[in-house]
């Protein structure tokens, strides 16, 4: 990487080795996106060409209307002409003396073609839905490709989601039959997940169960509903025909993340979904077939689906999942997994980052990393101080960040810097994908200059793998997406600000906005400056309450090190006067173990707020460490 003030650029050899190398192609994608998309959808294999690129009906739309294709042969058929014996699969189980398992393009395939049989043994139509609650085990990707294999409606639940979340989204879906497992490995227990699944299916429409047997724990078993998911596998045949789909059938629902209320099933289809799928990762993530590519995500959010999943096998790429948590049973399990697999990408969350740097440097000096050739970031904005740790001690310098911001509802991601073609700015996401229109709008829909934070929002013609709808809630639909500025623009309730170079920054939700005395204040902007402290490994700001000012800020802080309290929480203080101004001054700064986190990383902010308001405090099913909120409870 080659530094010029405070941005990053490519080098000559990451440049040379780049599917992008120019930033011409941003220009022409700005000026015919359409047909942009359009020539980036013709390398992909169709029954049917489309008749129509892109039709708008605001606040809906559709595209590639007519064309006709099947997403798993893209995966896999298409594979098998050259790669037939390449590694497609690798998957790291947690226990460190068990085996992994690797699967060539031409065993996926086959294990793919005998569920999808199974599948229409079972009763399983084009357009039924099924779910699939399952662990990082290789039959998770099985079983979402056998249903996309025979048209069914692939959706997925987080297998740490509670037995109630999995109920609400099978009722929603309607599903009648369900993919789980008996258990899996978490941190050295066996989780029961068939005992989740037995209360989840309650009350639903759910006949039949296929059970994975994996931790091989005893379970509940009902003869004649419950099926083993291999014994199914065993009898059937290696070969079975592809459902031709509609560009703009169904393809999965994925519900979002919220455990509070009713969830949105945002829906994605067959064409668009594809074709996004398969180049905001060959270019983001520069793939080529001689990577291996990890992306941590679990399978049961959006990324796992789209980069964990469908956009390796659509490039012909080999990808690693992995069942455990990156610091088990050692804090370098994930530095282990590297270098034991020639990890060649490497994509993860800021949190986890923080995790790695927490544990200090020592432990790394060992790994050298030299197949790492890219590092990527998801799922909330990373601060300056996490992208240069990752940058320095991770990418040794050398190896691009791409910084990515997308949503469950974009399907792929939107924004981010090219590893060809740069610029990249700790902090800062990048640009807009090629064919993708942004903005950064104030509240009455006026365009902000550089360095002015605001709305961010999306313009037609929109990326194709946008969802096209709340799943049976077309009024939800409306309200969320399409309300704040009209039925045209796309609101996607973050908060940014662009720089001089058109460079974007994420600041946070915009429901994660602190309005202190009438001013509007981010809790990432607050979270940033804390983060500027060397001795602070993650912070988490939430708003609470005041009679005075409306609601003020409380801050939440990890150290790296024990120190004096009261020093530190001054500094931090100082810290925040200095970066923002003592508007953003916090009320509170809580010295705390550990943040309230998912299993994925993200941080919970919600329940951290709700200390304070004494709303309950929701589901605490899906946290990887539930004990922490106790344990802040009594420093409140």
């Amino acid at each position: 990487m080659i530094k010029k003030g405070n941005l990053y650029w490519p080098s000559k050899g990451l440049q040379k080795r780049a599917w992008v190398k120019s930033k011409k192609i941003y220009q022409e994608a700005q000026k015919r996106p359409i047909k942009f998309w359009e020539k980036l959808a013709r390398e992909i294999f169709w029954h049917k060409k489309w008749k129509k690129a892109f039709l708008h009906q605001p606040p809906y739309f559709k595209w590639f209307i007519g064309g006709k294709l099947n997403i798993t042969e893209n995966c896999l058929d298409k594979n098998l002409e050259h790669n037939k014996n390449k590694v497609a699969l690798i998957w790291e189980p947690e226990p460190t003396e068990e085996s992994s398992r690797t699967f060539t393009y031409y065993e996926l395939y086959s294990q793919v073609n005998r569920m999808a049989n199974a599948l229409k043994k079972l009763g399983v139509k084009k357009g039924d839905r099924v779910g699939i609650y399952l662990p990082m085990i290789p039959e998770v990707i099985i079983s979402m490709l056998a249903c996309a294999r025979i048209g069914a409606v692939h959706a997925v639940v987080f297998s740490a989601f509670s037995p109630q979340a999995l109920k609400i989204r099978l009722q929603i879906t309607k599903a009648k039959i369900l993919i789980t497992a008996d258990g899996y490995f978490r941190r050295g227990k066996v989780i029961n997940l068939k005992e989740n699944a037995e209360e989840g299916i309650k009350d639903t429409q759910v006949k039949k169960v296929i059970v994975v047997e994996r931790a091989h724990n005893q379970i509940t078993w009902k003869k004649g509903r419950d099926f083993k998911f291999h014994d199914l596998l065993e009898t059937e045949r290696r070969l079975c025909p592809s459902a031709i789909m509609d560009s703009e059938d169904l393809l999965f629902i994925l519900f979002t993340s919220g455990t509070t209320g009713i969830p949105k099933g945002c829906v994605h289809t067959c064409g668009g979904y594809t074709v996004q799928a398969k180049f905001t990762g060959r270019w983001i993530f520069d793939l080529k077939e001689d990577d291996v590519f990890w992306s941590m995500a679990d399978i049961g959010w959006i990324t796992g689906h789209t980069y964990s999943c469908y956009s390796p096998l659509l490039n012909g790429t080999t990808f690693l999942i992995f069942e455990g948590a990156p610091d088990w049973p050692t804090p370098d399990r994930w530095a282990q997994i590297i270098e034991k697999y020639g990890v060649t990408t490497f994509y993860t969350a800021p949190t986890a980052i923080r995790m790695f740097e927490k544990y200090g440097a020592e432990f790394l000096t060992k790994y050298k990393f030299n197949t790492l050739q890219i590092l990527g970031s998801v799922g909330e904005p990373i601060d300056e101080a996490a992208w240069r740790w990752y940058f320095t001690k991770v990418g040794k310098k050398r190896c691009p960040i791409v910084d990515t911001w997308w949503q469950t509802e974009t399907g792929g991601i939107l924004i981010t810097s090219l590893p060809g073609v740069g610029p990249f700015k700790p902090a800062f996401t990048g640009l807009p994908f090629p064919g993708v229109k942004v903005d950064i709008w104030d509240e009455k829909g006026k365009s902000l200059p550089p360095n002015k934070e605001g709305n961010l929002v999306i313009l037609p013609p929109f990326a194709p793998g946008l969802l096209r709808e709340v799943y049976k809630n077309p009024q939800k639909y409306l309200k969320t997406y399409w309300s704040q500025y009209g039925k045209k623009v796309y609101f996607t309730s973050d908060a940014a600000l662009k720089d001089e170079n058109g460079l974007i920054r994420i600041v946070g939700r915009v429901d994660d906005v602190i309005k202190v005395a009438g001013h509007r204040l981010t809790t990432g902007e607050l979270e940033a400056a804390i983060n500027l402290h060397e001795d602070v490994t993650e912070c988490a700001v939430v708003g609470i309450p005041d009679e005075i000012k409306g609601e003020v800020p409380v801050a939440f802080v990890v150290l790296k090190k024990k120190r004096h309290p009261q020093k530190i929480k001054e500094v931090i203080i100082s810290k925040i006067r200095a970066e923002i101004g003592p508007i953003a001054l916090p009320k509170e700064v809580y010295l705390v173990e550990d943040l309230p986190k998912t299993r994925s990383g993200k941080i919970m902010r919600r329940i951290l707020r709700r200390l304070f308001t004494k709303e309950p405090l929701g589901d605490l099913s899906t946290l990887a460490n539930p004990e922490s909120v106790d344990i802040i409870k009594m420093k409140t």
